[in-house]
């Protein structure tokens, strides 16, 4: 987890900086990835040795570099939006990039191609929430060296997997949602019927554990 926030940090901030017609440096990446790293460690009460480190950041130089030689180098975040099941539950999403037009981009620091269940279901989900969008996973497998580029466009979701995943969210929104003011959410909303029929959970999914609560995080 420390490894994956200070690689979403730099690659967050390098993106920026290309938007805005700089060129960061790699030892300036390197850098913030570095204290980025120490932070999440020491909020985790984890503590590494310096071989540890120094090996990590490499990877982390690794994947930087691959980075900027993606398709997603430079692309923005986008805002979060929400998708509501039968007016009553809603569910956030925002994927890692998008080119604002018609495609959204989410990224994996691991091989993720072909999409195990948890990746595909996240992805189904943002589908539902960006709608008539190309949906593109994008991997940068930091644990091969040189680190390997590789990314798949998913098809749309079809009728029954778009309807196993409505039925899901909603369940599982009724069962561990917060309670919100809809008028108060911010972003785009995208609106669906809920299907009838009992839900269905995607193969490979396992349900929460009871007495479980739902965490925050950027993917559904």
């Amino acid at each position: 987890m420390a490894i994956g926030k200070a690689i979403d940090g730099m690659l967050t901030e390098c993106g920026f900086q290309l938007r805005q017609g700089r060129r960061p440096t790699q030892t300036a990446m390197t850098t913030l990835a570095g204290s980025l790293l120490d932070e999440a460690l020491a909020e985790a009460a984890v503590t590494v040795g310096v071989a540890e480190r120094e090996g990590t950041l490499r990877e982390v130089q690794d994947v930087l570099r691959a980075y900027r030689r993606s398709v997603i180098a430079g692309l923005p975040r986008p805002r979060t939006r929400v998708f509501l099941v039968g007016g009553e539950v809603g569910v956030y999403a925002q994927p890692d990039y998008w080119d604002g037009r018609r495609r959204f981009f989410e990224m994996k620091t691991y091989r993720a191609i072909p999409p195990p269940p948890d990746v595909a279901l996240q992805i189904r989900l943002f589908q539902l929430a960006f709608p008539n969008f190309e949906a593109i996973l994008v991997c940068l497998d930091r644990h091969s060296s040189p680190v390997e580029v590789t990314s798949m466009a998913l098809p749309p979701p079809s009728r029954p997997e778009l309807e196993a995943s409505l039925r899901l969210a909603h369940q599982l929104g009724r069962e561990f949602g917060e309670e919100k003011v809809l008028e108060y959410l911010d972003g785009p909303v995208v609106h669906y019927d809920l299907p009838s029929g009992k839900p269905e959970m995607p193969a490979g999914f396992r349900e929460p554990p009871t007495g479980a609560s739902a965490s925050d995080s950027e993917s559904p």
